[in-house]
């Protein structure tokens, strides 16, 4: 991931939600190893931290290529006042911890996240454990850190292991070798990397007006210019079931000819169109596409 433009009074510091030693902790150090990281306990703090600018930017988790989307992250964002500028692929390795001198034979629970959770199956059948949903992954490794109890184990990152001094009791115990989330950088300006830049993609939400066929109507300007389309999503707005905001990625920079008719057409068809950001499209897109 390429570096941003920074002045000389920002701070070289990612925020990210959750503790230290947190899948999102391990992303921004491996993204940008020269910045330090700072844990926040929720997404609006994260948010906040920026916008404050205690951070130069958030890595915040949207999606995950087992467990689906990051719940509630889509409705968060919006109104985070941010903007997208980067995308980062964080393949996901899960490890089974406990604490010093405990052996695998002696862990009876295991606490993590609930998607880590759902990540691991096998292993967590396998060896008859109980599952304990906690509120972060490395929250987990940190609680059986201080309870000090050989029979309780986590679910977490390597970086969480030795954070809190914890023995990987096996690794990367994920059911599925392409475990990998995709977190988006967020900053308080804008970046426009250029049309000429390379691949980039266009993040936007928009809501469809209630008519017939509105939705139809509205995505048929991609079609017939040609745009790629790699992502629409809908989900609940202002709590009732006929108010309906989807987000939507494009392969195509806003000012090409293509997705701005796209834009266009879909404005007229929409209620509000808002651009969430323009930013380069990662290098694992490319494997991804040349995979399938």
């Amino acid at each position: 991931m390429k570096d941003q433009s920074l002045t000389s009074e920002q701070p070289k510091t990612i925020a990210f939600q959750g503790f230290a030693g947190a899948y999102s902790d391990l992303a921004c150090r491996e993204a940008f190893p020269e910045y330090s990281t700072l844990p926040c306990s929720t997404f609006a703090d994260t948010f906040s931290a920026v916008e404050k600018k205690n951070a130069t930017w958030a890595m915040i988790p949207i999606e995950n290529s087992v467990a689906g989307r990051v719940a509630d992250i889509h409705q968060m964002l919006p109104g985070s006042g941010l903007h997208f500028v980067a995308e980062h692929f964080q393949r996901i390795h899960h490890q089974l911890l406990g604490i010093k001198n405990a052996k695998i034979e002696d862990i009876k629970t295991v606490y993590s996240h609930v998607h880590a959770i759902s990540q691991c199956h096998k292993v967590i059948r396998e060896l008859g454990l109980k599952a304990i949903v906690h509120a972060d992954t490395a929250g987990a490794a940190a609680e059986i850190s201080t309870k000090g109890d050989k029979s309780a184990g986590a679910i977490a990152s390597l970086l969480a292991a030795k954070t809190y001094g914890l023995e990987i009791l096996r690794s990367n115990i994920e059911d599925e070798d392409h475990n990998t989330t995709r977190f988006i950088l967020l900053a308080r300006e804008p970046l426009d990397p250029g049309i000429n830049s390379g691949p980039v993609v266009t993040s936007f939400v928009f809501r469809v007006r209630n008519v017939p066929a509105a939705l139809h109507k509205a995505l048929g300007g991609f079609a017939t210019n040609g745009i790629n389309m790699t992502k629409l999503e809908s989900y609940m707005v202002g709590g009732t079931f006929t108010a309906t905001q989807f987000f939507a990625e494009v392969e195509a920079h806003p000012n090409s000819p293509g997705l701005k008719n796209a834009l266009e057409e879909l404005t007229f068809f929409s209620r509000e169109v808002r651009i969430m950001g323009v930013f380069p499209a990662h290098p694992f897109r490319k494997i991804l596409s040349e995979k399938n």
